[in-house]
């Protein structure tokens, strides 16, 4: 009797499980097939957002309230979709507000304001704004929105700081502030409700599900963005490895949602990208943080992006791994079967053709060992390139450069607007020009360890008095480090200026100018610097 209990838990153990694997899949299904949506979404989006522009652009000066109104509409579209504009319409109801000099709408801005400065991660500016706010002159709604606003700001410096003392002091204050917006909301009611839900999260309340969360999710109205805060907010009550299912279930949900609500100011994507890649997802955890990332820096959020940007490298780096084990999975299938295949027309054609036509297909078995022998030597040297992961670490090392190039210059900009003073040092300590001298010291060193040979051999291609030789304090020089990165399969000019930070139209020159010196026409003198071997070519020759 007990074995047949055991064996009829253990199959409806198995059922379950595959239940829950089966709407996972659905769910991401719905997912991918959203995010392929995501343009029509924020298109329509969009275009509402631009209705409202032209109610405004039509709006008398006269009619200044009418215009606050409109420009508090807009600036609502904007809040969670793009920082920038939420930023330019909420200087537009500042200034009204002090034209009219109405005092409630002067302390609704700054709440406003507040809102997407933390938002974007500027906690000086938030802190700042929040500062001036007088709390006396709000309505009980304006002092609920206030206070949550204080307790997320405190919650978000906390995780930032990451430091006993200032985090437990920061975390403090955040359940301060939300115990006094719980005291001002009706019970019950949506927003008393999620600030209970999130006093839980933030006094780490989390082993059972929130019941508050919970109703909320599957009792209460919600709009859809409601429906993405609530689900992303609940997933954090399943912490345990037994309950990844529903937490990745979860936060799908939630991804979902923000995508239908076009909301760029968003942690559900990242947080499923990242659990995705942790239980062995990894093709769909690079797609999720990559929109993770992209919707950050079209939000504007600088925080987010700083966090993601820690591990969407790991993670894309992980694909290109998986990806290379699936090509190399092909290739020996495809190779497999090609040699089946020939082996099956060679006895055919010995079988159908008699002996008189044995010396033909001998010629042809040798040339098509020659043929094999050629590509099989391609497979070896190719093998070796990736294995010192020439091009993969070449193209990510000068991706991330640029990036911090860029972000140097906007960082910059923002300084002299006087935004961050807080974080001009570690500006200085970017050096852009040092980091790009490393990355052509390491891509010269590794490139000759694969190509001793490089130097010597492209030098024979040209006259005495024309050829190129490094200086005694250099590895390769411009010249020889273009065709170097020719050899690797890099041939566009666009790719190669970007790269060595140089025009197109200076690439192409300084190939034009390199190749009219050679003792060869000039497809000859490509193919002769594509046909130079690798070390372990070389060795086996």
């Amino acid at each position: 009797m007990r074995v047949y209990i055991l064996i009829l838990f253990l199959a409806l153990f198995g059922y379950t499980a595959t239940f829950a694997s089966s709407k996972t899949d659905s769910l991401l299904t719905v997912l991918k097939r959203e995010l392929a949506r995501k343009k029509n979404y924020d298109d329509e989006k969009e275009a509402g957002i631009q209705k409202l522009k032209t109610a405004l652009s039509t709006t008398p000066l006269t009619d200044q309230n009418t215009r606050y109104r409109l420009c508090s509409n807009i600036y609502e579209e904007y809040k969670v979709y793009q920082f920038d504009s939420a930023f330019v319409y909420i200087h537009k109801m500042q200034d009204i507000g002090d034209l009219l000099k109405d005092a409630p709408k002067q302390n609704d801005c700054k709440i406003k304001l507040g809102f997407i400065l933390l938002s974007a991660g500027m906690f000086k500016e938030a802190f700042d704004c929040f500062n001036g706010i007088n709390t006396q002159l709000l309505s009980n709604d304006g002092k609920i929105e206030y206070y949550s606003l204080k307790a997320r700001a405190h919650s978000d410096l906390a995780d930032y700081d990451d430091n006993v003392f200032y985090s437990q002091y920061n975390n403090s204050l955040s359940l301060k502030y939300l115990d006094s917006t719980i005291a001002l909301c009706k019970p019950n009611s949506y927003e008393w409700l999620r600030h209970q839900g999130d006093k839980q999260v933030r006094l780490g309340d989390i082993k059972k599900p929130s019941v508050y969360y919970t109703r909320l999710f599957y009792q209460y109205p919600l709009t859809t963005h409601q429906r993405a805060m609530i689900a992303t907010g609940l997933s954090q009550f399943y912490r345990d490895t037994s309950q990844t299912q529903e937490r990745t279930n979860l936060l799908i949900i939630g991804a979902i949602n923000d995508i239908r609500s076009s909301t760029k100011e968003t942690l559900a994507s990242f947080e499923l990208g990242n659990l995705l890649y942790r239980t062995g997802n990894i093709i769909d955890g690079y797609t999720f943080v990559d929109q993770a990332m992209n919707d950050a820096e079209y939000y504007g959020a600088r925080l987010r992006k700083i966090k993601i940007g820690a591990v969407l490298p790991v993670v894309a780096a992980q694909k290109l791994v998986l990806m290379e084990k699936e090509k190399n999975k092909f290739l020996v299938y495809l190779l497999s079967i090609t040699a089946v295949s020939l082996l099956v027309l060679m006895v055919a054609f010995i079988i159908f053709n008699q002996l008189k036509r044995l010396k033909a297909k001998e010629k042809i078995i040798e040339e098509k060992n020659l043929q094999l022998e050629s590509i099989n030597d391609k497979l070896i040297e190719d093998t070796h390139i990736k294995e010192e992961y020439i091009g993969y670490f070449f193209n990510v090392i000068s991706g991330y450069i640029l990036k911090l190039e860029k972000l140097k210059r906007n960082i910059d900009r923002k300084l002299l607007a006087r935004k961050y003073d807080d974080i001009q040092l570690a500006v200085n300590e970017i050096n852009i020009k040092k980091e790009r001298e490393l990355l052509f010291y390491t891509f010269d060193h590794i490139f000759l360890k694969i190509f001793p040979n490089f130097i010597t051999v492209f030098n024979s291609l040209f006259k005495q008095e024309d050829q190129i030789w490094p200086r005694d304090h250099e590895v390769l020089n411009t010249d020889l480090r273009i065709f170097a990165l020719i050899r690797m399969g890099i041939s566009d000019n666009e790719t190669i200026a970007n790269i060595l930070e140089y025009s197109v139209n200076t690439i192409y020159v300084y190939k034009m100018r390199i190749k009219a010196k050679s003792i060869l026409p000039g497809e000859q003198f490509d193919q002769k610097i594509m046909a130079i071997k690798a070390i372990e070519v070389l060795n086996k020759i």
